[in-house]
């Protein structure tokens, strides 16, 4: 049995497989609120130690594990464990970007007595998660035509962050590699996209993508549009400050129940475009590109109406080299589990005598 994990900034996704070389079935799932726990540690505990019967409940033996045999032993028969994190990942060991916890493989591998621990950036787990999934669990955005020789594939995915990534071919398999480019520097297209960047540059002394591309970027351009064209709508102000800011403006606009989020969603999705475009020459992603994360599938309907497509293509001489590149939209939200799935199944084999 394995242990696969999706540790975001907002919300911790834990699976036990019983994988071997291809896609299964989760034995047992569960999410939980990243922010409410201290460290990784303690969600795993409470994810691996089984419910306590009730007082007055007596238990036999054959009781101790429930039908897919996960049970107090449970520890016991992990052999592998692979977690995506979203943050840096060297040597095995993690500091978390948009969470206060530092996550150790060894210390892990240890403490739950798992033989093989590896942590995965998260979008590295992504991109090994794309490798196992079904044509209906994609939108396409742009057909392409990719060579027929392979070549290389993109990853971008906006969520609580954004995080980027690049598979290549070594001539038998892609290969993912990881990578921080949703902090690089934002490169404004156009004059409102430059007082977009001076706004921000007024909150903070630098402006990445991740500032733009995300929850909260989605709420900094409404915020953006709000202070300079002071045209929000009472009722939308106060639905913000009582709920989940992004949700609600993206709400508002899909539903055309306010320009300004309307507007707010625009160019959201066109700088979206571009710097997934910005990813693929630079990849050189000529099998196409890849766009995951929590927001794309919430906003399918305004990715795909062209602003992001646009976006995409705008690279002058360009342009015609993107548009053979075909562009997807995961919609499986467990794509970054399957992916850490894939990697601990492949260690406990590894390990298999």
């Amino acid at each position: 049995m394995i242990l696969a994990g999706d540790i975001g900034g907002t919300k911790t996704n834990l699976a036990l497989y019983d994988w071997a070389n291809e896609r299964v079935d989760p034995l047992r799932s569960e999410s939980f609120h990243s922010a409410d726990y201290s460290s990784l540690e303690d969600i795993l505990s409470e994810f691996l130690t089984p419910p306590t019967p009730p007082v007055g409940i007596e238990t036999c033996e054959s009781d101790t594990s429930d039908e897919q045999g996960v049970g107090p032993t449970l520890a016991a028969k992990l052999t592998a464990a692979c977690f995506g994190i979203a943050g840096p990942v060297i040597d095995n060991h993690c500091e978390t970007t948009n969470l206060p916890w530092v996550v150790d493989g060894p210390t892990i591998g240890s403490r739950f007595s798992i033989p093989r621990v590896q942590l995965l950036n998260d979008l590295e787990a992504t991109a090994y998660g794309i490798l196992s999934l079904r044509s209906d669990e994609l939108e396409v955005l742009n057909v392409g035509n990719p060579p027929k020789k392979r070549q290389a594939l993109a990853l971008i995915a906006a969520g609580t962050g954004l995080g980027e990534g690049i598979l290549f071919w070594d001539g038998r398999s892609y290969r993912p590699m990881p990578s921080e480019g949703g902090h690089a520097d934002f490169a404004p297209n156009n004059d409102q996209e430059i007082d977009l960047l001076r706004y921000l540059r007024s909150q903070y002394l630098h402006v990445s993508y991740e500032r733009i591309l995300s929850g909260p970027g989605l709420q900094a351009i409404y915020e953006f549009l709000r202070d300079t064209k002071k045209n929000e709508p009472t009722w939308l102000a106060e639905k913000i400050k009582a709920g989940n800011p992004a949700a609600e403006i993206a709400q508002a606009g899909l539903q055309g129940q306010a320009e300004i989020a309307r507007q707010a969603l625009d160019l959201f999705a066109s700088i979206y475009g571009a710097e997934t475009g910005n990813l693929a020459l630079k990849a050189f992603s000529l099998d196409g590109v890849y766009v995951g994360g929590g927001i794309a599938p919430k906003l399918i309907t305004k990715l795909k109406d062209g602003t992001f497509m646009k976006g995409f293509l705008n690279k002058g001489r360009y342009k015609k080299l993107l548009s053979n590149m075909p562009v997807k939209v995961i919609m499986n939200q467990q794509t970054a589990l399957l992916g850490a799935a894939s990697v601990a199944g492949a260690l406990s084999l590894a390990s298999t005598p």
